[in-house]
């Protein structure tokens, strides 16, 4: 079986949480002898091999509100369609949208990673490409039930969706020796709540840092973005001595931060955090979580009481008890950690997340 997938990057070329998602799927199911190919844009032509996958890279020519093009995509796209058995699509990417329309008529489905919901004006003027492309595929995947019932378009297309939770590959990330983690340690303690991620509107650490100076706990941020100035002015202007900043780590810095953790924190208020892939990077490490409930994945990854605590989003006050919380009991701690270590064994590992994808391409093949 040969599988095309098309995104508008790809692991290694770069390596966000979406990359990795592919580089799981491809890796997996290449081990149980499926053979993929990943169609992508870059800054020059190239192709080569990674993992036992073909990853082809076309020259970008033009890019819109992050949606690259190139006219010699269209016509590889066409090309690899008819030599493949599948095309793994995914959204959003208006680009893949407008290539499936010079696809040969081939099984396909497309992961459906978020709504659209920061830039309305373009997505009504895309909306109906949009709507002839979900139509039209197969398939649909959503991240999490929660999503799944709550996406209008997903809604929409209930009769062909599945429901694959992300997942991360355990045995990607570095064993690391104790002098990283004794250089972190002098530099920001222990026992401190954690945030990683990209300092995005959506991921609510302005309430964070209202919860850092309620509470007085310590607080470690790590990873950059647009909204750092905003969070920088904040510490200084209210003078929170307790709220660390350390800007964008190595994958060695993001595991000795983990160890020397008390919990990890996850405010993100908006739709536009589908799921939250460091969410599950935590429940690994063994980490109670405290997140804000907004009904996407990252409500199905951290369950309230069981792997964490949830609270209502856009609240800096209830997120600062929540933390108090967890500071104030060891023992709840280690429980909810342990949980959270035992969820990522059972929902959230490559294997499992490959396994499914594999069912799901045999599903087609034999239903076309």
């Amino acid at each position: 079986m040969k599988v095309l997938h098309v995104y508008r990057t790809c692991y290694p070329e770069t390596k966000g949480g979406l990359e990795q998602a592919i580089r799981y799927i491809c890796k997996g199911s290449g081990e149980q002898g499926i053979s993929n190919t990943i169609l992508t844009l870059g800054s020059e032509n190239k192709e080569y091999d990674f993992e036992g996958s073909r990853i082809i890279v076309i020259k970008k020519n033009l890019e819109i509100s992050s949606n690259g093009f190139s006219f010699k995509l269209i016509q590889r796209f066409r090309q690899l369609s008819k030599e493949h058995d599948i095309i793994h699509y995914q959204y959003p990417w208006p680009t893949g949208d407008l290539l499936s329309l010079f696809a040969y008529k081939k099984p396909s489905l497309v992961s459906y990673q978020s709504d659209i919901v920061k830039q309305k004006l373009l997505k009504k003027i895309y909306q109906p490409l949009e709507q002839y492309f979900l139509s039209r595929v197969d398939r649909i995947v959503a991240s999490s039930p929660q999503y799944a019932q709550t996406s209008e378009n997903l809604i929409k297309h209930r009769n062909k969706v599945d429901v694959i939770p992300l997942a991360i590959d355990e045995s990607t990330y570095p064993e690391i020796d104790d002098g990283v983690v004794t250089t972190w340690k002098e530099r920001v303690g222990r026992g401190f709540f954690l945030f990683v991620g990209v300092l995005r509107y959506y991921k609510g650490l302005q309430y964070l840092v209202e919860a850092a100076k309620i509470s007085g706990l310590p607080v470690v941020i790590a990873g950059d973005g647009p909204e750092r100035e905003a969070l920088q002015d904040y510490i200084k202007q209210h003078e929170l001595t307790n709220v660390k900043m350390v800007g964008f780590i190595s994958e060695e810095d993001k595991v000795a931060l983990h160890t020397l953790s008390k919990a990890f924190v996850f405010p993100s208020h908006l739709r536009s955090e589908a799921f939250g892939i460091s969410l599950v990077e935590a429940q690994m490490f063994g980490k109670p979580i405290v997140s804000a409930d907004i009904g996407t994945g990252s409500s199905y990854v951290n369950k309230n009481g069981e792997t964490g605590i949830t609270v209502p989003p856009a609240d800096g006050a209830l997120f600062a008890q929540a933390m108090q919380q967890l500071a104030n009991d060891d023992e709840l701690c280690q429980r909810l950690g342990q949980r959270a270590r035992e969820r990522f064994n059972k929902e959230f590992t490559a294997k499992r997340y490959a396994d499914n994808y594999i069912a799901l391409y045999h599903q087609l093949t034999t239903s076309s």
